[in-house]
């Protein structure tokens, strides 16, 4: 398999892009705290696992999730006031909804000889 590259850089050295560019914009422009800017990093991350999934033509349920997960954990860290309850409920929709979405792709194989012997009075 042909090895996925994000403007023909491998995704680590993007990843290392944005960690600097997010340590220098966090040094002169919004003065981050270093849990903000893990933050930024972790949703960063998660963005290229999902592209890497796309690409790869790869289940991207699971990439999905984790991009919503820490996109919502980026929210509440810069300031978003969720409970608990609530970041679960959201995260929950998520879900359901990675899984609705799955149901219309998966197709399970099924042998000719059972297809063709489905009854006709249905």
């Amino acid at each position: 398999m042909p090895t996925v590259r994000i403007f023909g850089r491998e995704p680590a050295a993007i990843l290392a892009l944005i960690s600097v560019l997010v340590k220098l914009a966090s040094a002169y422009l919004f003065h981050a705290t270093v849990e903000q800017q893990a933050t930024v990093n972790t949703v960063a991350a998660c963005a290229v696992a999902l592209f890497i999934a796309i690409s790869a033509h790869d289940s991207i349920g699971a990439a999905v999730f984790n991009l919503a997960q820490a996109g919502l954990a980026a929210a509440v860290g810069f300031g978003l006031k969720l409970d608990a309850d609530h970041q679960a409920m959201w995260l929950s929709l998520v879900t359901v909804a990675i899984g609705l979405w799955s149901r219309t792709q998966v197709i399970a194989p099924v042998p000719a000889a059972a297809v063709t012997k489905a009854p006709q009075n249905l």
